[in-house]
């Protein structure tokens, strides 16, 4: 390897190429000509986008799934009927909870944990920060009065207001 690496000399490369270039070549300017094309090819595709234009912004088109003339009371309407679905949804989720909150306390007597104390200790807890939102909401002077009312009584009320 140390005999290869000796015979290895920058001069001695650069006297090969004088030698190689002196002699005349038939294909001389041809392979120059790919080669400066290759390798400006290949600079090009390092340079920045930043050169290029912009795109243009999409354009938006908005779709309504509503018909464009509904009255307020439509609207209202509207309104009540996904809200009691949404309450229906809600009824379902949470039947399903109390069913899963049941498996674990069956589970967790059965391993000999106190799931009453632990139940008794959440609901505290609860308990504590519903009544620190609510202090906080009344110190903000938060109306609440919406809040106390029922799906029916919310929709029949805004649906009177809004036929009067």
């Amino acid at each position: 390897m140390k005999q290869f690496l000796r015979r290895i000399s920058p001069k001695r490369a650069i006297l090969d190429f004088l030698e190689v270039w002196k002699t005349p070549q038939q294909h001389r300017w041809p392979v120059i000509g790919v080669s400066l094309a290759a390798t400006f090819s290949l600079f090009m595709l390092f340079i920045p986008e930043s050169q290029r234009i912009e795109p243009r912004p999409p354009e938006v088109i908005y779709i309504s799934t509503w018909e464009e003339g509904r009255s307020e009371r439509q609207i209202i309407a509207s309104n009540c009927r996904n809200q009691e679905l949404k309450d229906d949804l809600q009824a379902r989720l949470d039947e399903r909870a109390e069913i899963r909150r049941d498996l674990y306390r069956a589970l967790g007597r059965a391993t000999f944990i106190d799931v009453d104390e632990i139940e008794a200790n959440a609901e505290a807890e609860a308990a504590e920060a519903a009544a620190q939102e609510q202090a906080e909401r009344e110190a903000a002077g938060f109306d609440n009065s919406a809040y106390n009312l029922s799906v029916e009584e919310y929709c029949a009320q805004a649906l009177g207001d809004a036929a009067g």
